[in-house]
Formats: structure tokens, sequence, C-alpha cells
């Protein structure tokens, strides 16, 4: 795991999701099996509107780690959703690895040439994705704080002025 971290610093964590969200959008109205993008199926958009979450996450994760401010609700929020996210991945990882175990079941068809280096591809980038989502919860753990809010209040005296 550190030599990971050591490899993936959080400036580059944020980076590389950045990128890899990036080409997962354009990859997620690509169809394997016909090698044609499909813009008008509905279930092509839920990874690009899912991914709005996760980069306003990384958002507040480098405005907080910038400004050198605590963890706040919204954030923890944000936090959570990505966890939900984070299992839309998952989700897609094992889906890529299904399309991909099933080139066999197809030698009759005519299937493109694309279909395995574009699987692999999308494949790794999930694995990344899901790596780097990982990094970007423990760097926020680190450097900007856990979620305790239960005794915020309580060191603030509000009689004095």
């Amino acid at each position: 795991m550190n030599s990971i971290k050591g490899l993936l610093t959080w400036k580059r964590t944020l980076i590389t999701s950045i990128v890899v969200i990036f080409l997962l959008n354009i990859f997620s109205f690509y169809g394997l099996y016909t090698n044609k993008f499909y813009f008008f199926n509905i279930d092509n958009y839920l990874f690009p509107i899912l991914s709005i979450i996760h980069l306003v996450f990384l958002y507040v994760l480098w405005f907080k780690i910038n400004e050198n401010e605590l963890s706040d609700p919204p954030m923890r929020t944000l936090e959570y959703a990505l966890y939900g996210i984070s299992l839309v991945y998952i989700y897609k990882l094992v889906d890529t690895m299904i399309m991909l175990s099933s080139y066999s079941d197809f030698e009759n068809h005519i299937i493109p040439s694309s279909f395995l280096p574009i699987g692999f591809i999308i494949l790794a980038l999930y694995a990344v994705l899901l790596l780097v989502t990982f990094l970007a919860i423990v760097y926020r753990k680190e450097m900007v704080g856990t979620y305790i809010f239960d005794d915020m209040n309580q060191h603030v005296d509000h009689w004095n002025n």
C-alpha cells in the first residue's frame, strides 16, 4: 500500500481519477460487441451522471487539502454517496469481465477485432478507477481528518463574548 501511495501522491491520484473518469465516460457509450457508439440509449448515461458526484468529491477534497480545512457534513455526504457509486464501479468491472469471458461463446458470429483490446482497456480503467477512489478516501482520512462532529460544539463557551 505504501508503494502505491509513494507512486500516486494525492495530486496524482486526483489527476488520474479525472483522466480515468473522462475516458470511462466516453467508453460508457461504446458497444463492445458492435464497435459502435450508442448515444440514444438512456442506460449509457448512468455512469456520466454518477461520475459528476465523484468529480465533486474530488474537487472538495482538493479544496480542503489546499485550504487546510477540516472535514464537514457535506463532504461526509459526498463520500457516503461515493461508497454507493463504488458499488456501481464494481458492477461495471464485473460486467466487463463477463463480457470479455463471453468471447468464445460467439465464435460463429462476427465480432469486431477491437473487442478484446478495447475490452481489456475498459477493464483496466475500471480497476484503476476503483484503486484511485480508494486512495482518495485514504488521503481524505489522512490529510483532511475524520468525520467526528459529536463534540464539535462542546468546546465553545456561548456565555463569554
